[in-house]
Formats: structure tokens, C-alpha cells, sequence
């Protein structure tokens, strides 16, 4: 198999991280995900604390087989504890981490946020709609372009 191929299979089957401590827009976006058809395993964190245990696994993340690494990370900025902003942060900042995608996926129009965010690494800043509809379709069209348009690097898996 080429590299180019096997990629393809890999960035198929990749984790995705969500950290999102609404429930509402988690149920929302897992349902968009779907149709989109994207095949990858979500994992939640539903707060920033539980997301960064999550990728250091520590405490009840100890175990890589549930807590696997991911291939993107979906953030909430406004988060319990530890914020996204932070998390970002903390991501892009670690050597064995900077290279995972990270998507903001927020309901913060606040130019500020954004140009903090971008300064911090964020690959995306996706302001969330509030129109279920409208959430499924932006989360089904994301989907789409980080697993079937955008190629990540290798060293992401």
C-alpha cells in the first residue's frame, strides 16, 4: 500500500476528541458527525481538567486503548475549570501534541477569542449555530473536510 493510501484508511478510522460540556450541542454534533459519514470514534471530555487527563492520561485515562490519541480535537472555549483558551494553549505547546489538529468549535463571536485562539495554534474557529439544523449541517460539512478533503501529517497518528 502507498503512503498516500494508507493515510486515507488511518485518517478514516482516527479518533476525534470533543471537549464539550453541553450535552445538548455534544447530542447535536454526534448526529451531524454521522450523517456526514465520517467513521471515526468520538471521545468526550466534558470539561478542560477531564480533557487534559484525557491527553496525558492520567487518573481514569490512564489506559491508551480508551483514551487513544487523537487525530483532532474539537474545543469548546467556555468550558468548567480549565478553559479552552488554556487547553489550547496547552496543546500547542507540547512537543508530543502540537501537531494534532485543534478545532474551535465555539458559540464566541468575540474578536477578541478569535484572534487569541489563532494566535495559540488553532487550526479552525468555527462559531457553532444555534439552529440545530444548522449545527448538524456545519458539523456534517467539518466532517467532510478534515477526513476527506484535508490531509493531516503523518506524524499525527
Amino acid at each position: 500500500m502507498t503512503n498516500l493510501l494508507i493515510t486515507e484508511l488511518e485518517n478514516k478510522t482516527c479518533p476525534v476528541l470533543v471537549i464539550e460540556d453541553s450535552d445538548e450541542d455534544f447530542e447535536a454534533f454526534s448526529r451531524g458527525w454521522r450523517k456526514s459519514g465520517a467513521t471515526n470514534s468520538l471521545y468526550r471530555c466534558e470539561s478542560g481538567d477531564e480533557a487534559l487527563d484525557f491527553l496525558y492520561h492520567r487518573g481514569e485515562y490512564t489506559d491508551t486503548i480508551s483514551s487513544p490519541r487523537p487525530c483532532l480535537i474539537l474545543l469548546d472555549l467556555n468550558l468548567p475549570g480549565t478553559d479552552g483558551r488554556e487547553i489550547l494553549e496547552e496543546i500547542k505547546t507540547d512537543e508530543n501534541m502540537r501537531s494534532i489538529p485543534v478545532v474551535i468549535f465555539t458559540t464566541s463571536s468575540n474578536p477578541k477569542d478569535l484572534e487569541i485562539c489563532y494566535q495559540k495554534g488553532a487550526n479552525s474557529y468555527i462559531i457553532k449555530p444555534i439552529d440545530v439544523k444548522k449545527l448538524m449541517e456545519t458539523v456534517k460539512t467539518l466532517g467532510q473536510y478534515w477526513f476527506d478533503i484535508n490531509r493531516p501529517p503523518l506524524h499525527v497518528f
